[in-house]
């Protein structure tokens, strides 16, 4: 028993920078923060405790609870057709065509952007006059010339195709990976059954990337609930407020109305939110294995 705990330490070394900075960047900064969100704090002024008089004016605040409805609906518009559409860009990339490099780097390729390149290109082509989707409807005799970000409807139909083209590249990877998994024999076994293509999609496919499937979903959630830049960038959050997400507010009251304390509930409120759904999820997956 002494060996092998002498050899475990020969690892403290080269484990123990990580360690350091995970500390001072992820756990003290948690900590941190719930001290924040029991003050009245700000940037220049003294610092009064409030106790609890932040998570109370979060309740109230309606401002709060629509911030969290518009994240809220653009989780619910993302979350499924991510899901849907990176596993079929998987299998089209999992098929043996000469293609098959194409469609890899060309589904993976605008996952390497930045959030402000496409910003910068959804605002060129979704301008009213003479933008790049206005150009094509025209092109079809429709004189119809949609105001893209300032209609409600349409400026979440904007942000949602943007991120769907911006981020189901990696989603289509993770896919495409666990579709490389399955064993090339299942498929030859039920071939010689008889097994037509859908049901080796339906019977073969779909239970092997099951367990994948959870693992984007749950990740796919997380990400959608912490949408910021792309709305700041493209509407700003408008029109009217319509598209606002929860962490635009946040910035918002920390950094625009130096109510740091306030903010830092906010974002508390979000984390315990994101924790929940995260064990929710977690349990619904053990109790399925078990």
């Amino acid at each position: 028993m002494k060996k092998p705990w002498k050899q475990d330490l020969k690892a403290v070394p080269f484990l123990l920078p990580f360690f350091i900075a995970y500390f001072t960047f992820t756990i003290l900064p948690i900590f941190k923060g719930l001290e924040m969100s029991l003050y009245d704090w700000n940037l220049v002024g003294k610092l009064d405790f409030v106790g609890l008089a932040n998570y109370t004016e979060m309740v109230m605040d309606n401002r709060f609870w629509r911030t969290l409805g518009n994240t809220t609906l653009f989780v619910i518009l993302t979350t499924p057709t991510m899901v849907i559409l990176a596993l079929v860009l998987a299998l089209l990339a999992n098929l043996n065509t000469k293609l098959k490099t194409f469609f890899r780097s060309s589904f993976f390729l605008p996952s390497i952007l930045s959030v402000s390149v496409i910003s910068f290109l959804a605002i060129f082509m979704l301008q009213p006059y003479n933008g790049f989707i206005n150009n094509i409807i025209q092109s079809f005799g429709i004189e119809a010339e949609p105001f893209w970000m300032a209609d409600p409807v349409l400026a979440w139909v904007s942000i949602v195709v943007v991120t769907l083209w911006w981020t189901v590249g990696f989603n289509m990877i993770l896919f495409l990976a666990s579709l490389q998994d399955i064993p090339e024999a299942l498929y030859e076994a039920s071939e010689i059954d008889g097994a037509t293509r859908w049901e080796q999609f339906k019977y073969i496919t779909l239970p092997q990337l099951t367990p994948i499937s959870k693992v984007i979903l749950l990740l796919q959630v997380l990400a959608s609930y912490k949408v910021f830049a792309q709305i700041l960038l493209i509407t700003g959050g408008g029109p009217g407020g319509a598209t606002r997400p929860l962490i635009q507010y946040i910035y918002e009251a920390g950094f625009t109305q130096n109510n740091l304390g306030y903010a830092a509930t906010m974002s508390y409120a979000l984390f315990f939110i994101l924790l929940i759904l995260s064990i929710i999820q977690l349990r619904y997956q053990r109790s399925e294995e078990n």
